[in-house]
C-alpha cells in the first residue's frame, strides 16, 4: 500500500470510478457559517493533485460565502461499492479565472447556460420563474459561446489531514491517517 496519500488516494478513486454507479466524484463538502453553524453538502471532484481538490461553483452561493479568505472546509468520499471512505481537511482557495475558463469550455452548454440562470441558494418564488430566466439566458446566447459567468468559479481545499478509511467485518475497520507537517507528511494509524 503506498505512503503517498495522493497516489493511495488515485489508487482508491481508480477503484470507485470502475464499481461507483453514479457520481464517483461526488464528495460531501463541509463549511461553517460566521455564526459558528455547520453546513454540509454534495459538490462534484472536478481535479485532483499535490496542490488539492478541485471544485465549482457559485461564487455568491451560500457554500461560497463560508468559503471567503482564511476559510477552512472538509471533504468526504464515501464510496459504498468498495466499502470505503476518504476525509480530507484543509484551507481552502480560489483556482484562477484561467482555470475556471477552461473547466467551464468543458461543461454542457445547458449547465453553463444554468450558470448565468441560477441565482443558487437564493429564494426562488416559482420552478417557473427559473425556467423562464433559463430561456431568457439560452436566448441571449444562441449561436455563440457561453461564457463563463463572473459570479461563478473554482475553489481548492489544499489538504493538511487526509484519513483512509477501510470497512473491515464488525466493525474492525482500518484508518489510516496522513498529516502534512510544512514539508512532509507523517502517517499513522487511528482506532476504529
Amino acid at each position: 500500500m503506498s505512503t503517498d496519500p495522493f497516489e493511495l488516494f488515485q489508487d482508491w478513486y481508480a477503484q470507485a470510478r470502475e464499481t461507483e454507479i453514479n457520481d464517483s466524484n461526488a464528495m460531501a463538502l463541509a463549511t461553517v457559517a460566521p455564526n459558528g453553524q455547520p453546513s454540509v453538502r454534495m459538490v462534484l471532484l472536478k481535479g485532483h493533485g499535490p496542490d488539492g481538490f478541485v471544485f465549482y461553483t457559485n461564487r455568491e452561493s451560500r457554500k461560497a460565502q463560508e468559503l471567503g479568505d482564511g476559510s477552512k472546509a472538509a471533504l468526504l468520499f464515501h464510496w459504498k461499492s468498495v466499502r470505503r471512505q476518504i476525509r480530507i481537511e484543509g484551507p481552502v482557495t480560489r483556482v484562477s479565472d484561467a482555470e475556471s475558463d477552461a473547466y467551464f469550455a468543458t461543461r454542457h452548454r445547458d449547465s453553463q447556460l444554468g450558470a448565468w440562470a441560477s441565482d443558487q441558494s437564493r429564494p426562488l418564488d416559482t420552478r417557473e420563474t427559473f425556467e423562464a430566466r433559463y430561456e431568457e439566458i439560452r436566448e441571449r446566447f444562441e449561436g455563440g459561446d457561453v461564457p463563463r459567468p463572473p459570479h461563478w468559479g473554482g475553489y481548492r481545499v489544499t489538504p493538511l489531514r487526509i484519513e483512509f478509511w477501510q470497512d473491515r467485518e464488525h466493525r474492525l475497520h482500518e484508518r489510516r491517517v496522513f498529516t502534512w507537517l510544512g514539508d512532509s507528511w507523517s502517517e499513522g494509524l487511528l482506532y476504529p
